[in-house]
């Protein structure tokens, strides 16, 4: 893995400007400094990496802005320790912020040729992160309950199977709305049947997908 002083200097500049748009959490920033966002990214692409912005990483998906990965994992209050389920593994970046904070990561994918790439990257970083090909709607009910769960992806509606893997206790993190633009929305489960739901703004995020043949 080639992580140059380039890439390093480049990685200080943009948790700066993350820093600036209003990203408090120490533990976010350093983590995002710390893992190198162009391993993610095609050669070609390379000049893009360290810019604050969305990019496609191929199936219709993209990897997510680096502010808005910032925002959602602040957003998720992560311990180390914690066991985390991300819906919506993508490039796998997001997964691998939340394992240099220490957290024990589970992530599922539904697109196979993102999930087959993921797979074969993320060993390369160090992390040990269990990757799984499913639908994310459904979540891991065969490893629950989880800490907290991030969906990395806009879903029309909370999906029920999620808030009953999490623990009491726990967070869910989730953009909602069945438009081009959601909520950004916390879950936070505070009683067996009980919940406390804030909203945190409009983001963009490309569909959740679920509940259809998988690729």
């Amino acid at each position: 893995m080639d992580d140059s002083y380039k890439h390093q200097g480049l990685r200080k500049l943009l948790i700066e400007s993350i820093r600036t748009k209003g990203i408090k959490d120490a533990n976010v920033l350093s983590a995002m400094e710390k893992v190198p966002r162009h391993i993610f990214f095609d050669s070609s692409f390379l000049n893009f990496a360290y810019e604050d912005k969305p990019f496609p990483i191929g199936a219709g998906q993209t990897i997510s802005q680096p502010y808005t990965v910032a925002f959602q994992t602040e957003l998720l209050q992560v311990r180390s320790g914690d066991r985390i389920l991300e819906i919506g593994t993508g490039s796998g970046y997001q997964a691998c912020i939340l394992a240099e904070m220490g957290a024990k990561v589970f992530t599922i994918e539904r697109q196979r040729s993102l999930f087959d790439k993921a797979v074969k990257v993320l060993p390369t970083l160090g992390y040990t992160i269990k990757t799984f090909y499913g639908d994310g709607y459904k979540g891991l009910p065969a490893f629950a309950p989880f800490d907290k769960i991030l969906v990395t992806a806009g879903a029309p509606f909370i999906p029920d199977p999620l808030i009953k893997q999490l623990k009491t206790g726990g967070i869910l993190v989730i953009p909602v709305g069945a438009s081009d633009i959601q909520i950004m929305t916390t879950i936070t489960k505070t009683g067996e049947n009980q919940y406390q739901k804030r909203e945190h703004g409009t983001f963009r995020f490309v569909p959740l997908l679920g509940n259809k043949a998988m690729d």
